[in-house]
């Protein structure tokens, strides 16, 4: 028997029908988009049929909508991983440059935001390590849409900037770098096996912005995993109890991506085998003095805006990843 949303034993196990109805939008989702192909290329079809000034006008203009579209098609159809579909979450630490690193990470997570706003997608603070005097130490977040991690699995790694100092009276000219992590958002239902013997949990008091409690009682969570090596701390929520709870998410989502890796023999392991953030490990430069270019060392793929690149426009890079499978 066919299980449809209408029927009453769908609704018995609401994880399973999240994860149908999820599958369901995002099936619904290509079938927009290929409507909306047919619709662009019967459009364009009809104008090239016609001459005079009014048809000339329209069909530049067709076109140009039309360009970036399917660019982002392209990009849609090279999203077919086991967990492609599901949200990201995106955790950035400060590497080598003291302050400057510190003021880097939280350009970063500005970028991402950005690019999360430009796609329509929701993003969730999940915990925020202030920097000592500038910027930021750490941050997780939940970038939360269907094909969130899709988009950015390709983002993880060493991050370097190049740029004259704010910091630096001298203005001398400095080299930063920041380690950006992503892994997906796991189902509720998918099985992490983590032993005691395995962890420890700290509770400690939050250092940064958060709900009424921070810096009055003990709420902030630190879980570290042994084997792995992998820290995962939690701050923003209101409560010791919720900030335990997303820091066992992080963590289970962590390990997951890490069991997936490990089973695809990918080349790069995420913890054990990790590049120190620093020289020579980055996977993209974004360079702001004395030229401006923002290059993917990966893939090779330039772009000459950098300040379009740092307010969100990641999609070049996305796209260049995606087709070289540098991440998989």
């Amino acid at each position: 028997m066919t299980r449809t949303a209408s029927a009453p034993e769908f609704w018995g196990d609401p994880q399973k029908a999240a994860l149908v109805l999820k599958e369901q939008r995002a099936l619904q989702s290509r079938m927009g988009d290929l409507s909306k192909l047919d619709r662009f290329v019967g459009d364009l079809d009809t104008l090239l049929e016609f001459e005079g000034e009014e048809i000339e006008a329209d069909f530049p203009k067709t076109l140009a909508e039309f360009v970036p579209f399917v660019d982002d098609l392209e990009i849609k159809a090279l999203l077919s991983g086991e967990l492609d579909l599901n949200s990201a979450i995106v955790t950035i630490h400060q590497g080598a440059g003291g302050t400057e690193s510190q003021d880097w990470a939280e350009m970063l997570y500005r970028m991402y935001t950005r690019w999360a706003e430009r796609r329509g997608y929701a993003v969730e603070l999940m915990d925020w390590q202030d920097g000592d005097t500038a910027g930021i130490k750490s941050v997780t977040f939940l970038v939360k849409g269907d094909y969130a991690y899709g988009y950015l699995k390709s983002e993880s790694g060493v991050h370097r900037l190049v740029r004259i100092s704010p910091f630096d009276a001298a203005a001398r000219r400095h080299t930063s770098f920041t380690s950006v992590y992503i892994s997906p958002e796991i189902n509720e239902d998918i099985e992490i096996e983590v032993a005691d013997k395995d962890i420890r949990v700290d509770i400690y008091r939050s250092g940064g912005a958060g709900g009424q409690n921070v810096n009055k009682v003990s709420t902030a969570v630190r879980i570290t995993h042994f084997p792995s090596g992998l820290v995962v701390t939690c701050q923003n929520e209101r409560s010791q109890l919720q900030n335990r709870e997303t820091a066992w998410k992080i963590l289970k989502s962590r390990l997951y991506q890490l069991e997936l890796e490990n089973r695809a023999k990918e080349r790069r392991v995420v913890e054990d085998s990790k590049k120190d953030i620093a020289w020579g490990s980055q996977i993209r430069s974004y360079v702001l003095h004395p030229y401006r270019l923002v290059k993917d060392h990966r893939t090779d793929t330039e772009v000459g805006n950098a300040d379009s690149v740092l307010d969100g426009n990641l999609d070049p890079f996305i796209k260049a990843a995606l087709v070289s499978r540098v991440v998989f």
